[in-house]
């Protein structure tokens, strides 16, 4: 009676523990049809940035500096909270085959994100560590905190060179270059026969672009990730309800099994004590 008492109170602890993944697994979802919202929209800005920047750079190659040697700086963007697999390992293990590929000598990191940063704090080339965004409220005062770090390195190291790794929201991870920017699309043929009307001089439009461009790509990223680590949630807890359910099915054929035995202790007890009184009548 007192195993099966236990097996009953472990099942109602396990019916517990899934009716709370499976709320953090709705929360998740409902997170990625906002961020699909807000996504369509910042990839479009930047994907007008950069024809823009395209099409200006196809007449004026010559405006676009010349990459100069410089720290290389690497982002990592990374989850504010857990239970999203190994949304975060997977970002440590993409860093250690980008810089191996590159054969890139003493760059500096910058990660976003406490379950992330809990992997790298040990690690001597962290330059800084920033909390990161929970939900989508949060990205873009996420996004000021690393536009000012990111601006207070480059005036402590002067020329940076940087580079961001982020999940792309299909299982993979992107690296991107963000700075110098625009190198990736110098060479683009431009999508129309004539230079563009300014009212500004070439290299002064292509400044302000840039600066335009590292807030949007930035933002785009920041989005795109969140949107990642929100999906990689929803399978991961999706996986663990239903081992949570596997469990608490098991128990059960237990618990079921443990009162069939109870039933027929009781039954034994009654026959052997129906054969007493009839022995006991008899005499």
């Amino acid at each position: 009676m007192t195993r099966r008492r236990d097996l009953e109170q472990h099942r109602h602890s396990l019916s517990e523990i899934r009716d709370i993944m499976n709320s953090m697994k709705t929360l998740a979802y409902m997170e990625t049809r906002k961020l699909a919202r807000f996504l369509d929209a910042q990839r479009a800005v930047v994907q007008s940035i950069e024809d823009v920047a395209a099409d200006l750079l196809g007449f004026y190659p010559d405006i676009l500096p010349e990459a100069e040697h410089s720290t290389a700086l690497y982002l990592l963007i990374g989850s504010e909270r857990g239970f999203c697999g190994d949304f975060n390992h997977a970002l440590v293990k993409q860093l250690a085959l980008t810089l191996q590929a590159h054969a890139v000598d003493d760059p500096m990191l910058v990660v976003i994100g406490r379950k992330l940063h809990t992997l790298l704090e040990d690690d001597v080339r962290l330059a800084a560590s920033i909390d990161g965004a929970s939900v989508v409220e949060e990205v873009t005062a996420l996004l000021s905190l690393v536009i000012n770090e990111l601006m207070a390195l480059q005036a402590k190291h002067r020329g940076l060179t940087l580079f961001c790794l982020y999940h792309n929201g299909q299982d993979d991870i992107a690296v991107k270059r963000l700075l110098p920017p625009f190198q990736q699309i110098l060479h683009k043929p431009p999508a129309v026969a004539h230079p563009p009307l300014l009212n500004l001089s070439p290299r002064e439009l292509l400044a302000e672009l840039a600066e335009h461009y590292l807030f949007a790509a930035l933002h785009e990223m920041l989005y795109t990730s969140l949107y990642a680590e929100n999906n990689y949630r929803v399978r991961h807890l999706e996986g663990a309800v239903k081992h949570v359910d596997d469990e608490s099915n098991e128990l059960t054929r237990r618990c079921n099994a443990l009162r069939q035995e109870e039933i027929i202790e009781e039954i034994e007890v009654i026959l052997l004590s129906a054969g007493s009184l009839d022995t006991g009548w008899h005499q």
